[in-house]
């Protein structure tokens, strides 16, 4: 992977809570590849189900921390299964809360590549666009390119980690283009 110019802190964002996910894997088998200078954190999205009237000055605790991690990293790197052609309800309610105040939400020109995951061979196709068109909505600013979707996912899982070689070169190519994006996004202002 390209060497970041600076510090650039991804958060990673797993849109499965099941304790083997697959989406888990492939964020920890990525992790050892990331250029010196890159840290990947992630974020548990075990939040409350959004609901406007607790939006404000009520927000839950939980959902603060939430959007202020996501304010304060550099890109986001979301990992997610397909469920039912579309992404998990976990990722949904979670993006949910991050898109709100309308207009001045976290999400806003935050970089954003996402990757998907399925045990069959479309690899999560239907939930990549259907993510892709959520950030938007937001005003993400979604990482181009080849688009990472992770087909027969148990076959290239090893005691939890992500070890398909060809995978894990074509995922850390996208990684590359997040981080590219990561230092446009925080360039400073020519004078």
């Amino acid at each position: 992977m390209d060497t970041p110019i600076a510090r650039t802190w991804l958060l990673g964002l797993c849109g499965s809570l099941r304790r083997e996910s697959y989406s888990r894997a492939v964020l920890d088998g990525l992790a050892p590849m990331l250029p010196v200078g890159t840290m990947l954190d992630s974020h548990d999205l075990r939040l409350p189900l959004y609901d406007e009237d607790e939006d404000g000055p009520a927000t839950p605790a939980p959902v603060r921390a939430f959007r202020e991690t996501i304010a304060a990293c550099d890109g986001l790197l979301i990992v997610t299964p397909e469920y039912n052609h579309g992404i998990p309800g976990v990722l949904k309610n979670a993006l949910d809360w991050a898109s709100r105040p309308y207009g001045a939400c976290v999400l806003i020109g935050k970089p954003a590549l996402i990757i998907t995951t399925s045990p069959g061979f479309v690899g999560g196709a239907r939930a990549q666009a259907q993510a892709n068109e959520t950030l938007l909505s937001c005003q993400a600013r979604i990482v181009t390119g080849p688009q990472v979707v992770i087909g027969n996912i148990a076959e290239k899982i090893r005691d939890g980690r992500l070890v398909d070689e060809p995978t894990l070169r074509f995922a850390a190519a996208a990684i590359d283009r997040l981080l590219v994006a990561c230092r446009e996004t925080h360039r400073p202002d020519p004078v």
